[in-house]
């Protein structure tokens, strides 16, 4: 094997995927107006790989596209498709074909119109046409609508006629602008579920933006978090999820309580963390990363605590943090109940399979494995 090849291979164990490369994003650099987007960033994308770019509002993900795109050209780095770099070349001759978040169809054209319109741009023969067309359309669900307009057809038919636009060009990579974010609820689970079933079975790469985190976790098998123009962590919907990097990715994934505390060494166990608190007692936890004695953050996740009756709390407790507190607002969001608990190291979130009421004096526990400890980098 091939130095070359054994690093790739290396690269790929890291970021959970072992397809060979397809696209390459390499150190490129988008800058708009004032505004640096980007620097530097790098990512490779694999054949028939599903990847979410993931990330808040201005974090860089649609520009990031968008550049893959060739609608934004970086003032430096590379993007390059099996090697080879289409950095200068326009959108239509990089085999890519985007779907947008506002569907844009073509409203005096008919469904069949609509699907067929790359395929008239190059210029293929009207039989030709009609056949590709007739195959997309049974392939969506949209056998029958071919002769409507987009304004007889619900917001779900509208984005499958998107997507059949985008597919029968037969792009090397199908590109995603957030397409399920103009759905309603009930739609987009469906159709989120049908676009991850149709990459699946096409074996189509695709790079899908959202800034909805379970939709990243559903459809995608590798993701990409972004903040402020930097990628956060790229892994598996259950790395990204059981293991987050950083504090930021954390809380983006969900461990959005959070609590400053002290951790040093166990004196009874090195392996150990010691974590302390203002109303809680030492607790003795095996962290799932090293973490530096000092100020740290501790994230979890509201269905990771549980509520406890109060009682006087012993200490060092072991596998587990204990803290007091009292129960302030009391909410049911569907299939548990929702709490706001007081604690002297700040408010925070618990989830229970019963109500506890307002006022009430509890113990809350959160277990080791719930823990996401950081250092507190700017504390």
């Amino acid at each position: 094997m091939k130095p070359s090849d054994q690093a790739q291979m290396d690269r790929s164990l890291a970021t959970g995927s072992l397809r060979q490369p397809l696209l390459e994003v390499d150190r490129a650099s988008v800058r708009l107006g004032n505004t640096q987007v980007f620097e530097n960033l790098s990512l490779t994308v694999g054949e028939g790989e599903f990847v979410a770019l993931l990330g808040s509002s201005g974090c860089g993900k649609t520009s990031l596209l968008r550049t893959i795109a060739g609608f934004i050209q970086p003032r430096s780095g590379a993007i390059r498709v099996r090697g080879r770099d289409i950095t200068g070349e326009p959108p239509d001759r990089r085999g890519m074909a985007l779907v947008f978040q506002t569907y844009a169809l073509w409203p005096h054209m008919t469904v069949a119109q609509n699907i067929g319109y790359g395929l008239k741009l190059r210029r293929l023969a009207r039989t030709d046409i009609a056949a590709k067309v007739k195959d997309i359309a049974a392939l969506l669900g949209l056998s029958g609508l071919e002769e409507r307009k987009p304004a007889a057809l619900s917001g779900g038919q509208r984005q499958r006629v998107a997507l059949g636009r985008a597919l029968a060009i037969s792009p090397d990579i199908l590109l995603l602008d957030e397409p399920l974010s103009n759905l309603d609820a009930r739609i987009r689970l469906t159709v989120r579920q049908e676009i991850s079933a149709l990459q699946r079975r096409l074996g189509i790469t695709a790079i899908h933006v959202t800034h909805d985190r379970e939709e990243a976790m559903v459809m995608a098998d590798r993701i990409v978090i972004l903040n402020a123009g930097k990628i956060a962590q790229v892994g598996t919907p259950e790395e990204v999820y059981n293991q987050p990097a950083s504090a930021f990715v954390a809380a983006f994934m969900g461990a959005e309580n959070r609590l400053r505390l002290q951790a040093r060494p166990a004196a009874s166990d090195e392996s150990l963390l010691q974590l302390e608190g203002e109303g809680g007692v030492p607790a003795l936890i095996a962290p799932g990363r090293p973490v530096a004695p000092g100020v740290c953050l501790a994230h979890f996740r509201a269905e990771a605590a549980e509520l406890h009756a109060a009682a006087p709390l012993a200490g060092p407790t072991r596998g587990f943090l204990a803290l007091s507190g009292e129960v302030g607002q009391v909410s049911f969001p569907g299939g548990f109940w929702r709490h706001v608990v007081a604690t002297p190291a700040g408010s925070i979130v618990v989830d229970a399979p019963k109500a506890w009421p307002a006022g009430a004096k509890v113990n809350v526990h959160i277990p080791e494995t719930g823990l996401f400890v950081f250092p507190d980098e700017q504390g």
